[in-house]
């Protein structure tokens, strides 16, 4: 709270003015613009989507020793969708995945991971896992490739982390195997921690090649970008909690006597954890599809509760080095493979070999400072 005052505190003194809620986007870029002198728009050229897939795929086989590699003349629902297979160290696959990259007039917008084939070993059949990564990403114009900003970067890390924890199954039964069963606090864990690469000094060399010169991102803007990733930290936080706590008292005390009392329960949240003023006239209710027709019902907290995970799991990888294959095979282990087959809890210990602490998204997050 204190820290998320700080940052309001601050878009207000830099526009000169007190701010409402519908001010907040505008004046926060521009505050980003200004502080760090780097834009998203600025940085597409240094994220070709083929750089940006080659370093994904290797430091996937760095990690886990794992090659990715297209396969042709798979049957595709639309020209621009690939086939990958996965293989293991003794190049036998072990997995696959389509990717449907480009935004088309007929296609839901957004990004999102969903299971093709799941995996199983019965013995009335065996089958290995497929998933498809769709995203919407612009399409390349001409020969020139599709550039990214370092916000979809994070966006197709994101989705490919809940692909491994779909592919790299160990668990023999579907409703148990990659992630199914998984507990609700879980299931954003793989993904939220394959953000925290893009992050990384030693991995936006892999993922960035200038379109035109092949120049990896330059030190200085580097620098900038890296500056961007604590920015209004406190206030996202704040937000986040606001929503989770919505959702969980909508639910958890729910008379029905008294109706719903939507409103009145928002306000009431509002007012204990709010930094920002709410217009009066506000109806984020009614447009909160992830709880009221997403299937996030009673479980928006795990957003927040996965990057707490996230964040202390990466933090492993911090301390043994970024690329360093012990860790990563123990998270493979641990996490990726184990499906719902393990309590959510204790595969995380076994992980990291003690429960979760908050104070590596903090530290992350800046909001420790």
């Amino acid at each position: 709270m204190p820290a998320a005052r700080q940052e309001f505190s601050d878009l207000e003194e830099f526009a000169g003015r007190k701010l409402s809620a519908w001010d907040l986007a505008f004046y926060s870029e521009r505050l980003q613009e200004s502080r760090f002198k780097v834009s998203q728009e600025a940085l597409r050229p240094y994220f070709p989507l083929p750089k940006v897939l080659a370093g994904l795929f290797a430091l996937t086989e760095r990690l886990y020793g794992i090659t990715v590699q297209e396969r042709a003349h798979v049957s595709v629902w639309h020209p621009s969708v690939r086939y990958y297979d996965l293989l293991d160290a003794r190049e036998e696959i072990v997995a696959g995945f389509y990717l449907d990259p480009y935004s088309r007039t007929e296609k839901r917008s957004g990004a999102w991971m969903d299971e093709c084939i799941v995996a199983k070993s019965l013995p009335l059949g065996k089958a290995l896992p497929v998933a498809q990564l769709v995203c919407n990403f612009t399409a390349p114009v001409g020969s020139a490739p599709s550039l990214l900003t370092h916000d979809e970067v994070t966006t197709l890390f994101h989705e490919f982390g809940h692909g491994l924890h779909h592919m790299l199954t160990r668990v023999a039964y579907p409703s148990i195997a990659g992630i199914n069963g998984v507990a609700w606090d879980a299931v954003e864990l793989p993904s939220q921690f394959m953000e925290n690469f893009v992050w990384r000094r030693e991995v936006l060399p892999l993922v960035s090649a200038h379109a035109n010169t092949g120049a990896t991102l330059p030190a200085d803007m580097l620098q900038r970008l890296l500056g961007t990733r604590t920015f209004n930290a406190a206030l996202d936080t704040l937000r986040q909690i606001e929503l989770a706590s919505f959702d969980f008292e909508l639910h958890a005390n729910f008379d029905p006597t008294a109706g719903a009392r939507v409103a009145e329960t928002l306000a009431g949240v509002r007012g204990r954890v709010a930094v920002v003023p709410a217009a009066p006239f506000n109806r984020m209710p009614s447009s909160f599809a992830h709880i009221f027709a997403g299937g996030y019902a009673a479980g928006y907290y795990s957003y927040k509760w996965a990057e707490v995970l996230a964040a202390d799991a990466f933090e492993a990888f911090e301390e043994a080095g970024v690329f360093d294959s012990a860790t990563a095979n123990r998270f493979r282990d641990s996490i990726l493979a184990r499906g719902g087959s393990v309590d959510a809890m204790d595969a995380f210990v076994r992980f990291r070999g003690r429960q979760p602490d908050v104070r590596p998204l903090l530290k992350q997050t800046g909001i420790a400072a």
